[in-house]
């Protein structure tokens, strides 16, 4: 009785139909949102730095196998160059003294200069053809130093910037010593002419205008050596030529402005210093750089009256400066044009 209930229970599920589904009633369809504008792309551009004490001048690193992002950066376009890094457009202005032993960022240049303690009573700064040097007392700590530099820092730039710009005009007039060089002679060029019959101690000859105007120099300086002397001597004989004329034009200018200003010159000797024009001794010695013969002459009288003024004064007061004014009034301009004519490279 038990199997045939269960078969008849069996019967009755396969003859029953499967139940349909229900159909979902159809939802309303939503009003689309309105899209807003994308905003425009912009430029990128390279940060700038914010303070000095940060890396001034970043690289970004190359590209590598990173995890995918949401966002995808915009593509370069095709033949377009990789943007260069800033450090190797732009990169700081620099000061290096050969010995520096410390170095301090002034303004926008980065400054190494030699510190040393030295027994004084202030903190002392000296811009030379090597840069800067920085003197001070043992008892000044460095953060004064740097507080002091810190404080000089335009004037300290300005000095390091002006010998730099000597030392390229002056590796800008290195002279190859041999036949058709070139070099200032009282501010005008002055050619090398290797003549073997002309005399040994040189000739200075003066050209026409025309034909100072067709061979592009003032002067020629005839030398009596064969074509291939060596440069040594070419160079040896072409100084004790200009030493020769120096020597003559400045006893000319010294009996000159001498009566001008109320003084006697005894005795006139020539110097080759590096960096001093001249100077004067009470006892009425004067000593005058014969290099001075590559100016022009209105640079050279400054010089010869500056040192003459000081027979009557022998610093550098308002009264001395007057005294040159005395019979140079536009000193000041010739002065100037000392620092700024590049001369012969004679070692």
């Amino acid at each position: 009785m038990h199997r045939l209930l269960q078969f008849t229970l069996d019967l009755f599920e396969r003859e029953r139909a499967p139940a349909a589904a229900p159909t979902p009633l159809p939802q309303p369809t939503p009003a689309p949102r309105p899209r807003r504008a994308a905003p425009p792309k912009r430029r990128a551009s390279t940060p700038l730095p914010q303070a000095l004490g940060e890396d001034l001048f970043a690289v970004a690193a190359p590209a590598g196998p990173t995890a995918p992002s949401p966002v995808k950066s915009p593509r370069r376009p095709t033949g377009a160059a990789p943007a260069e890094p800033l450090a190797e457009v732009i990169a700081p202005m620099a000061f290096q003294h050969p010995q520096a032993n410390r170095a301090l960022r002034l303004q926008d240049s980065t400054v190494a200069y030699l510190f040393k303690r030295a027994r004084r009573r202030s903190i002392g700064f000296v811009v030379g053809p090597d840069g800067l040097v920085v003197s001070a007392p043992r008892w000044v700590t460095l953060a004064e130093v740097d507080t002091a530099l810190l404080s000089k820092s335009a004037w300290i730039l300005r000095k390091l910037g002006e010998a730099r710009e000597r030392q390229q005009r002056q590796a800008a007039a290195q002279v190859r010593w041999t036949d058709g060089a070139e070099l200032p002679f009282l501010g005008e060029p002055m050619r090398l002419t290797l003549s073997p019959g002309q005399s040994p101690g040189g000739q200075l000859q003066v050209l026409a205008p025309e034909q100072a105007q067709a061979e592009g120099v003032a002067r020629l300086l005839l030398l009596g050596l064969p074509p291939q002397a060596a440069e040594s001597q070419v160079r040896d004989a072409v100084q004790a030529c200009l030493m020769r004329e120096a020597k003559a034009l400045f006893i000319q200018r010294l009996d000159h402005f001498a009566p001008q200003l109320g003084v006697q010159w005894k005795k006139l000797a020539l110097s080759n210093a590096g960096t001093r024009w001249g100077s004067a001794r009470i006892d009425g010695s004067i000593r005058l750089n014969w290099r001075l013969i590559h100016f022009s002459l209105p640079v050279i009288d400054y010089v010869v009256a500056h040192e003459l003024a000081h027979l009557r004064v022998m610093d550098h007061s308002p009264r001395f400066w007057d005294t040159v004014a005395s019979v140079l009034p536009d000193y000041a301009e010739r002065r100037g044009q000392l620092r700024h004519v590049a001369l012969p490279h004679w070692d």
